[in-house]
């Protein structure tokens, strides 16, 4: 596969214009919009902006993901979670409940710049930090999230809240494009099997793995959803990559 991993300068680069992306769709939602269910268990599209939000303070401040970190351990028994974050997403729901929609608006729009700030400020040893994220990525640094993890939650995000209010998402090449072809290479060296895949939309390509391999033609966007499992897949599909 021709493409190359997304390196640390690039990503910022992805980091801030995700964030701006994001912020300007949630800032053209109707109120109606705002309550709609989404692909993700239990939110709507305001839980989605709540938990964006919460995600951009802790990456903005370390004193807010201490205090994020913290809270959210008890929490993780109180909602029963199947994995540590979901009490860190439970506590930034529920610490911004009080937020109008207009606030919510406002403060993505405010925050992205300095959530992207404060990634790029951790210290070297801190990025290094081992952390278990489950099957099937299993143990990674921290700068697994610093440098596209958190630029890709937002992402898949950004995507939900277009497939509940059925706006367009309009993906480009030099963005969305780039983070489909990050995720297809982490997505092959992880299940290892041959395949040769057709990326269809302005945010797709082509792309294969070994001989003999299972040919697969879907929409780069339905990709993403089908390997993060908000879509079914069959066969090469079948291999998850949550995000």
């Amino acid at each position: 596969m021709a493409p190359t991993r997304i390196q640390r300068p690039e990503a910022r680069v992805l980091a801030e214009e995700e964030f701006r992306r994001f912020a300007a769709l949630v800032n053209q939602l109707s109120a109606a919009e705002w309550s709609m269910p989404t692909d993700c268990t239990g939110w709507d599209v305001r839980a989605i902006a709540l938990h964006v939000l919460g995600g951009a303070d802790a990456q903005a401040s370390v004193k807010e993901f201490l205090h994020q970190f913290r809270r959210s351990v008890p929490l993780n028994k109180e909602i029963d979670s199947h994995h540590w974050v979901d009490g860190i997403n439970e506590l930034q729901i529920r610490e911004r409940a009080q937020l109008s929609n207009e606030e919510v608006a406002a403060q993505l729009e405010a925050v992205g710049p300095a959530a992207v700030k404060g990634r790029w400020g951790t210290p070297p040893p801190m990025r290094y930090l081992p952390i278990s994220f489950g099957p099937p990525v299993g143990g990674a640094p921290l700068k697994y999230l610093l440098d596209v993890g958190f630029t890709r939650d937002v992402w898949a995000h950004r995507i939900d809240i277009c497939q509940a209010t059925g706006r367009p998402m309009a993906p480009t090449a030099d963005h969305d494009g780039r983070l489909v072809a990050d995720l297809v290479l982490e997505w092959a060296s992880i299940h290892g099997q041959p395949f040769e895949l057709v990326l269809e939309g302005p945010a797709g390509g082509k792309f294969s793995q070994g001989v003999g391999g299972e040919r697969v033609d879907i929409d780069a966007i339905e990709f993403v959803r089908v390997l993060s499992g908000r879509a079914s897949g069959t066969g090469v599909l079948s291999h998850p990559l949550p995000l």
